[in-house]
């Protein structure tokens, strides 16, 4: 965990000797506003340790409100402060202790110069006229919360679209549950536990024995050897299943459906969809503002598959938790779209 505070240099921390227990950090932290870049990959995992920002600052949200065409931290830091942060370990394995001191002094780039960097996009917000639009940004991802969770998350694994019996699917489900448990007590990626191209591999092969799945390709390796037993038993349990336990074919679905099936479905959607598009796309060319950030693609689509029945945009957006700079911005617009008919 990197800090930087100005007055007080630059300080490492290290939670795994602590047992993630930052408590003793929380006084230091509570009040001063934060500066982060890409702070949602980081409040969530910070909340479960009891730290939580009064106030935020987020440096890649405030470059993508000001149009930047790089908003990573690196590119950022040397187009607008004229300084290049060493690279190399961003992929490194960060569990291994003890770290390497170049490793370290990665680290503590990352926020050396944030600080400075805040302060250059603050400014630049001003100027453009959209100091309020990121205060609201960095409030609602501060007040954000974590994720909802999925409903069937492992039916995002990578080559699941292969699958369509549910048997196979259950496969699926059991070596990627036996994997998630694997790598939560290791305290590692699953992906590194075992990759999704060899849970599939296994549920299309449907191996007749432990010995059979051993010889498959990444089972077959040292490291997976010694956990046949262990994967053979996910995938046994699997095969057991009473027909009425299997997964359905298709996930359930929570929203509209695949865009590309709206012309068959509800033309006068689609014609929304179209309209609503071009409209928001207008918008961000006009202010310099990536249409994702104007408005979430998901919530575009739920406006337009099933609009409001009073024609009241700005509530729906509203209750779904569109800012208010994003509303009076697309409002009208996005009114006139949900009224286009094919």
């Amino acid at each position: 965990m990197q800090l930087r505070r100005r007055g007080a240099g630059t300080a490492l921390v290290d939670p795994i000797p602590l047992r993630g227990d930052l408590s003793a950090l929380a006084p230091a932290l509570d009040g001063p506003e934060w500066v982060l870049h890409a702070a949602s990959q980081d409040l969530t995992c910070l909340a479960e340790v009891g730290l939580a920002p009064a106030s935020l600052f987020d440096t890649e949200l405030a470059g993508r409100l000001l149009g930047l065409p790089r908003v990573g931290l690196g590119p950022m830091v040397e187009q607008l402060l004229g300084l290049t942060l060493e690279k190399g370990h961003g992929a490194a394995d960060w569990s291994r202790r003890p770290l390497p001191e170049d490793w370290l002094v990665y680290a503590a780039l990352d926020v050396e110069v944030l600080v400075e960097l805040r302060d250059v996009l603050a400014a630049m917000l001003v100027e453009q006229g959209k100091d309020e639009w990121a205060r609201q940004e960095f409030e609602a991802a501060r007040t954000a919360g974590p994720p909802t969770p999925r409903a069937e998350p492992w039916r995002r694994t990578s080559g699941i679209h292969r699958l369509r019996k549910p048997r196979q699917l259950a496969a699926v489900r059991a070596l990627w549950e036996a994997r998630d448990r694997l790598a939560a007590e290791r305290d590692i990626a699953p992906g590194r536990v075992l990759p999704d191209a060899a849970i599939v591999d296994a549920a299309v092969t449907n191996p007749a024995d432990a010995p059979a799945l051993a010889a498959m390709p990444v089972f077959r390796g040292r490291a997976q050897r010694r956990l046949t037993a262990y994967w053979w038993s996910a995938l046994a349990a699997a095969a057991a299943l009473d027909p009425t336990e299997l997964p359905r074919a298709t996930a359930p679905v929570d929203g509209p459906p695949a865009v590309s099936r709206w012309a068959d479905r509800d033309p006068d959607a689609a014609a929304r969809l179209a309209a609503a598009r071009a409209a928001i796309a207008a918008v961000g060319t006009e202010h310099t503002v990536p249409v994702e950030n104007l408005l979430q693609p998901d919530l575009l689509r739920r406006l337009c598959w099933s609009p409001p029945v009073d024609g009241d945009v700005a509530a729906f957006l509203r209750a779904r938790g569109a800012r208010e700079w994003q509303i009076a911005l697309l409002g009208p617009a996005l009114e006139q779209a949900i009224a286009v008919r094919s």
